[in-house]
């Protein structure tokens, strides 16, 4: 603002080191003159974070812009540079606040004084102000700055300062209630102002062009007070729109008064300037006085010369927010490194196998699925799938078989992973656990791997395992007369294009039959018996030639009917060694799962590429097959795998689209289809493409995947965290404390809603209208605090209050009976159920009731020797309505102890060390495991397990929730118990495969919680904010929630537009007809809220979309939509043409601007300096954004980079451009402003096929190859050689064990005050087995020691079946295979919390530190995803 206004204080935002840095296009390639690499870094917004502390600041170039230590420093600037830099800080979400600087930065780019913005640019930026909220610029109205802490003088103002260039500036001033601005001026500058929270008045002028008394017309004094014309004197909060004033109109001199605590953004260009006569003016009024009176429209302003001073933020205690955003801003700033964890953030879910068999006893019935690195063990029940465990395997599975050895009741499971491991696993009844039968390794030094994936396949009567790995062998391990394994052998195969292999069924000796294609294209089969003695083949019973060219699937089929089916595209064949041979056509269609659903393989269910799920019935007479029959089922996801379990019910596992269990019907539904899917699990996969958004404006990322494959794609929304859906609410002061009570106790549902005050307690019903009204429970005392509500037995009403326990009837309401604290007691805490109640009345005293008869009889009284702070007796037994254990918190000594009931003896007592109180315990039983969970004061959770019967105690744990107090309670969701932790950071704790979980809720704060479950809103939750009561649904209980929008076509890339509020993404429909198949490619746009289409723009014929982006050009106001293509003909092995499409969003329709010929398939499209950069073909393409004479923009060409095979996927970072090539791994160019050209500065020399590329930082690339592994490279800018500096070095490498497609920076939590992980950058990758993961960037201290802890972890977790994990991590391909460097494996080092806690202790001996310290540091972790 101003010239008076002496900031005597230190900036919450140095100066010296601005929130955002200057555009890059204004940087050209001044690195290269830098004299070392941490001079030379500079922050992309577009890429990271913002950079905050005390470090070096962004340069902005001398020739272009002066740096504000080369500036004249106005007033204002100089009392900024008073102080040094502090460490406090205010970290905005990196979305909204990236999004204000953009615009900002766009609409003053022509910032001068003077300057008017265009009205389209004022209206885009004050309409980006209206939708900002406090928590997007990371502030809060209990911040310190809000509060007048200063009796003795007038409230101070602060202000937060984030950002200033020579073309524009803003901040934040914060005033507490009554807080004054004098009135002040803004010469030649354009100001935005945003109130986002509180009440304000505002007046402000304009210099007067005339005056209102025709008599007097002069516009100045004699003692220099000048006319100005009132524009506004009103008052103003945060639903107010943003004010804009203007260089001689709009209110340019204004003052506010704070009549609440406010917040107030201001956005100004150019900002105050000494010397360019841009210095602040402070003024007095003082009335106009005419002739015929007075005129309030007017006053007489003068400048006076005083000082006005703002407040000093404290820079050693922050607030919590400040303290939040200070982590958020150090994240920001943080580098990343070659220093890299790799965590799973969502676990794969593309199903590759399944199967079904007794594996966990001879009388269960089980489903195991593969998901590429795991597999699912379930339980089949009269209830459902009911999960039973869910494991990594070290590798990525190629076969998964069960089988039963000779004289075993139940099966074994054969695994064999692609890197040609294998292992034998038995299910350990007694110990719920996997058991390695035998384990080993079948590569071989020289062979050519098989083109169309291994297959390993087990002899029907065990007699020995084949595997086809290697063309032209087939490696066979016999088993002994024990079912023991023995060495294996490889057999030479003459048949070299081997498509399928099965082993035939009755057969006196193992008999496999080859599906081969020979050098002529055509297929045939073939049978060889295994001569075991021999180690050889010897000629076989029969052979097929000249099957359908489409031929590519084998079904044996079991005794006695024998044989084989043969699945073409066109035709079916069954084939025996009796010569039979029988063949029906079929509609041409692609077939690759198949399940047998009777026992003799009569019948079997097939699964085609279009999703249709066929019956193939085998006709016979007795032992001969008559004939082959199909019939259309219906539709499910496309089948990768289907397992038939029981009574009609059937797994279909799908890569391309969700999994299903679906129902087979006898009859057909009216659209002619038998299958009816009763449940859908989730899948990710393929993930092709994926953007980071903030759709909730939290600070908190979501990922919009591009998922599935043809008709199964989809769009899915996928953010970390339990979302609760508001349904109502109402304003709310106060509120101690909520519960939920029933009409009658066996009512289904809730009727009334018990809401308590520290003087008084209120009543909400229900109504007929399904509305919350308030009522009365004339048998409560509605005039004091209530400290627990319950239903309970014979229809009663519990309430307990300080003073006493009340019963009252369901039915009149009325009191029924009374228990009374006595005589100088109170009660302190209190729990109830049905018939128990337990009360804590001070002193120790802790009080025991039971409902018997209607009626409260104390049944036991005892008294501890401290203070209780907390109560609990939730049933846990199967008796829903009594306990028979109490838990009690303890204060002074700091323990949890529980009791036995009705006695209240001793059972167990538990310290829990340190000085924090537990303020609540909860006793409960999830997924029908007993727990007790006790919650301190400071925000961290101790759970225990809990045996029912005798009260002990085990498994002790201890996670940290929030930084409060925590409050639990348990509530229902799909019939399923969860625990909801109220707190500042408030969490569901729930249970999967019998291990407890927390999801954090994507609310502020709660600081109570009840179940509601009404009628009209099933399921809900009534929620206490601070000063809001309101009722929601709470989301699927899971880690990440993931939304699905069904496309029926697959979605190929996508990108997001804040200022649109817009995605657009490129997708194609696979079109089927009788002749032929083709497929249509569209741009499509979405409302980024709703998911609403909103515009679609086809392709030509034969054109596809191949890359997107969201840019703005230099000169041009205007945000567009990019759009790459390539026209893939029939005729051409790569595309020779191709087109650039500049979209523009107008009305929500997607408008066609400019179109520009390539000259082959635009990979790739990158914003670059203003300008557009393309990867079309072998060629790297730069475009710059012109206006023509006519008014119209076209593209052209500027400069390119040649030498690539196919350049694939590009990153950019200021000057810098990173191209991840088809085959010649990754190259680093660099942009060139003087001579307009690009030039290659490094490149990597191994010969890795590129998948993905990011750029990390300036310096590090990772890259992401078709092997499955990720890898880092480092710039060597201090190398001493030419030939050095042009070389990129591998620093790190790992194997992942997926395909990725993506990589980008992003998070998919919030950055939270007092977790280092907040401190640390992170990027996001998608696969196509759906996962996705976080790649964080550590410190090397912080490296080193985990490091330690994974070597540790492996001595104490061993792989499933002795895999090894070292050689599972190595980095592995063609050439060569190396250990894992510069990576850990996060999945691994958090798997220590999943440990029992004699395990726990044993890992924190070996690393030398206490156990609740490594678990904290490891819980930390979890932070990151």
């Amino acid at each position: 603002m101003d010239d008076a206004f002496s900031f005597s204080f230190s900036l919450i935002f140095p100066i010296s080191t601005p929130l955002f840095p200057p555009p890059f296009s204004l940087l050209k390639s001044s690195l290269s003159f830098f004299s070392s690499p941490a001079a030379a870094r500079k922050i992309d917004l577009s890429l990271m974070p913002v950079q905050l502390g005390g470090g070096g600041k962004v340069a902005e170039p001398k020739d272009l812009a002066a740096t504000d230590k080369d500036r004249p420093s106005s007033k204002k600037n100089r009392r900024r540079q008073k102080k040094p830099a502090t460490s406090a800080a205010i970290s905005p979400p990196v979305a909204a606040m990236q999004t204000l600087f953009d615009t900002s930065r766009e609409v003053f780019q022509d910032s001068l004084p003077g300057f008017v913005p265009p009205p389209q640019a004022v209206a885009r930026l004050a309409a980006l102000l209206n939708d900002l909220k406090p928590h997007d610029v990371g502030i809060e109205p209990s911040m310190s700055c809000f509060k007048n802490v200063d009796s003795k003088g007038p409230p101070r103002v602060t202000y937060l300062h984030f950002y200033d260039c020579p073309k524009f500036s803003f901040g934040i001033f914060c005033l507490p209630k009554s807080a004054v601005i004098p009135l002040h001026n803004h010469p030649g500058m354009t100001v935005f102002c945003k109130i986002l929270f509180g009440s304000m008045h505002l007046k402000s002028y304009d210099w007067a062009k005339s005056a209102p008394d025709s008599d007097n017309n002069a516009l100045e004094t004699s003692d220099g007070a000048r006319l100005a014309k009132v524009n506004t004197d009103a008052v103003f909060d945060a639903s107010s729109e943003t004010t804009v004033l203007y260089p001689e109109n709009g209110g340019n001199l204004h003052c506010f008064t704070a009549r609440t605590a406010c917040a107030v953004l201001d956005v100004m260009g150019p900002p105050y300037n000494r010397a360019d006569g841009r210095d602040c003016s402070y003024y007095d009024e003082s009335p106009y006085l005419s002739s015929s009176g007075g005129d309030a429209r007017y006053s007489w302003l003068k400048e006076n010369h005083s000082t006005f001073e703002m407040k000093e933020p404290s820079p050693s205690s922050p607030s919590p927010t400040l303290a939040a955003a200070a982590a958020a801003a150090a994240a920001a700033a943080a580098e990343m490194s070659v220093w890299n964890y790799v965590v799973t953030a969502h676990k794969p879910t593309s199903v590759t196998h399944s199967c079904v068999g007794n594996f966990t006893g001879p009388n269960q019935l089980n489903l195991i699925v593969a998901k590429c690195t795991r597999i699912e063990i379930h339980l089949l029940t009269p209830q459902g799938l009911q999960p039973m465990i869910d494991v990594p395997i070290y590798g990525r599975i190629a076969t998964l078989e069960l089988f039963r050895p000779h004289n075993e009741t139940q099966d074994f499971l054969f695994i064999a992973t692609e890197r040609y491991k294998f292992c034998v696993l038995q299910w350990d009844g007694e110990k719920s656990e996997l058991l390695t039968r035998a384990m080993g390794d079948v590569s071989d030094r020289i062979g050519r791997p098989t083109d169309n994936g291994q297959i390993g396949i087990i002899d029907p009567d065990c007699r020995l395992i084949g595997l086809h790995l290697y063309d032209g062998l087939f490696k066979v391990i016999p088993f002994d007369n024990k079912g023991q394994l023995k060495e294996a052998f490889n057999i030479r195969l003459e048949e070299l294009q081997v498509l399928d292999i099965k082993f035939l069924y009755g057969c006196v000796k193992p008999t496999i039959v080859v599906l081969y294609q020979d050098n002529k294209d055509a297929r045939h089969v073939k049978t060889y018996e295994v001569a075991l003695k021999d180690k050889d083949f010897v000629e076989g019973p029969w052979s097929q030639n000249n099957l359908d060219n489409g031929a590519g699937l084998l079904i044996p089929v079991p005794a006695p009917l024998g044989g084989v089916i043969i699945i073409g595209e066109e035709t079916i064949v069954y084939c025996n060694a009796n010569s039979t041979f029988r063949a029906i056509p079929i509609k041409q269609s692609i077939i690759r799962a198949y399940g047998r659903v009777d026992p003799d393989g009569s019948r079997y269910l097939l699964g085609d590429n279009a999703g249709i799920l066929h019956l193939l019935v085998l006709t016979h007479e007795r032992e001969r097959v008559t004939g082959l029959k199909i019939e259309y089922l219906g539709e499910t996801s496309i089948a990768s795998s289907i397992s038939y379990l029981d009574n009609g019910v059937v797994y279909v596992g799908s890569r391309f689209g969700d999994s299903q269990l679906v129902k087979l019907n006898l009859q057909a539904d009216p659209n002619g289809s038998y299958v009816e899917v009763l449940e859908r699990y989730v899948n990710l996969g393929p993930i092709v493409d994926f953007c980071v958004v903030d759709l909730d404006r939290q600070g908190q990322g979501q990922v919009v995947t591009c998922s599935g494959a043809f008709k199964d794609g989809s769009l899915r929304v996928v953010r970390n965290g339990i979302g609760i859906n508001e349904q109502a609410s109402v304003e709310l002061q106060g509120i101690k404390g909520l519960w939920s009570l029933k009409s009658s106790f066996n009512d289904p549902y809730d009727m009334y809603l018990v809401v308590s005050f520290i003087s008084e307690t209120r009543f909400l019903a229900m109504n007929m209208e399904d509305e919350l009204e308030e009522t009365e429970i004339e048998g409560f005392d509605a005039q004091t605090q209530t400290l627990f509500c319950q239903n309970a037995i014979n229809d009663l009403l519990i309430q307990v209050t300080a003073n006493s326990v009340r019963l009252v009837s369901c039915t009149s309401r009325e009191l029924v009976d009374q228990w009374n604290a006595p005589e100088g007691f109170s009660v302190n805490v209190a729990s109830a159920n049905a018939s128990q109640v337990l009360l804590a009345t001070g002193g120790g005293h802790l009080v025991y009731l039971e409902i018997k008869d209607s009626k409260l009889v104390e049944v036991k009284h005892i008294q501890l020797e401290h203070e209780i702070s907390c109560v609990d007796l939730n049933p846990i037994g199967e008796n829903p309505q009594y306990s028979s254990l109490a838990a009690v918190g303890m204060w002074t000594d700091i323990s949890v102890r529980i009791l036995s009931l009705p006695d209240l003896e001793l059972i167990r007592k538990e310290n829990l060390g340190g000085e924090i109180v537990p303020r609540s315990v909860l006793l409960c039983t999830l997924e029908g495991v007993s727990y007790l969970l006790c919650a301190l004061g400071d925000g961290h959770l101790f759970s225990f397990l809990l045996n029912a019967s005798t009260g002990e105690l085990t498994d002790r744990k201890k996670v940290s929730l929030g930084t409060q107090p925590i409050s639990l309670r348990t509530f229902s969701s799909k019939g399923t118990t969860h625990v909801f932790a109220s707190s500042d950071r408030p969490t569901v704790i729930y249970s999967s495969n019998k291990k407890l979980l927390y999801s954090n809720v994507n609310l502020k704060e709660v600081n109570h919680m009840c179940p509601f479950n009404t009628a009209a809103i099933p399921d809900s939750l009534a929620i206490a904010k601070e000063g809001e009561l309101s009722i929601g649904t709470i989301d699927d209980i899971q880690k990440l929630h993931i939304r699905t929008i069904p496309l029926n076509e697959q979605a190929r890339r996508i990108c997001h537009q804040e200022q649109s509020r817009t995605l657009a993404f490129c997708s194609f429909k696979h079109n089927q007809t009788s002749i032929e198949e083709s497929e249509t490619h569209f741009v499509r746009l979405l409302d980024h809220q709703t998911f609403e289409f909103l515009s679609i723009y086809q392709l030509d014929q034969y054109e596809h979309g191949c890359s997107i982006i969201s840019c703005s050009f230099s000169d041009d106001n205007n945000v567009y939509y990019c759009v790459g293509t390539a026209y893939v003909l029939p005729e051409e092995n790569e595309p020779s043409k191709g087109r650039i499409l500049v979209f523009a969003v107008e009305d929500g329709r997607l408008q066609l601007i400019v179109e520009k010929e390539t000259k082959g398939a635009v990979y790739s499209l990158n914003a670059f300096n203003g300008k557009l950069l393309a990867a079309i073909n072998q060629k790297i393409q730069l475009y710059k954004w012109t206006l023509r004479e006519d008014g119209s923009h076209e593209l052209q060409s500027e400069c390119g980079h040649h030498g690539h095979i196919l350049a694939l996927y590009t990153q950019t970072r200021g000057d810098f451009i990173v191209v991840g090539d088809l085959m010649k791994s990754i190259s680093l160019l660099v942009y060139k402003h003087e001579e307009s050209a690009i030039e290659e500065l490094a490149r990597d020399y191994n010969a890795n096929w590129m998948s993905a590329v990011e750029m990390l930082d300036d310096e590090i690339y990772i890259g992401a190859e078709n092997n499955y592994n990720i890898f880092t490279v480092r710039k060597n800018s201090d190398a001493a050689t030419d030939e050095e500096r042009g070389r990129l070095e591998v620093v790190g490498e790992y194997h992942l064990g997926e395909f990725v497609n993506r990589l980008r920076h992003g998070s998919l939590v919030m950055r939270l005050p007092d977790s280092e992980m907040g401190q640390i950058p992170t990027v996001i990758f998608g696969t196509i087995n759906g996962v996705i993961g976080i790649i964080a960037s550590l410190p090397h201290e912080q490296y080193v020691f985990l490091e330690k802890l994974q070597s540790t972890l492996v001595k104490f977790i061993k792989g499933v079946g002795n895999l090894s994990h070292e050689q599972w991590r190595s980095f592995h391909n063609d050439k060569k295979t190396s250990e894992a460097r510069n990576f850990l494996d996060g999945d691994l080092i958090e798997s220590f919390l999943d440990l029992s806690r004699n395990k726990m202790e044993e890992v924190a001996k070996g690393m030398g530190v206490p156990v609740e310290e490594l678990s904290k540091r490891v819980e930390e972790l979890t932070r990151l995803h």
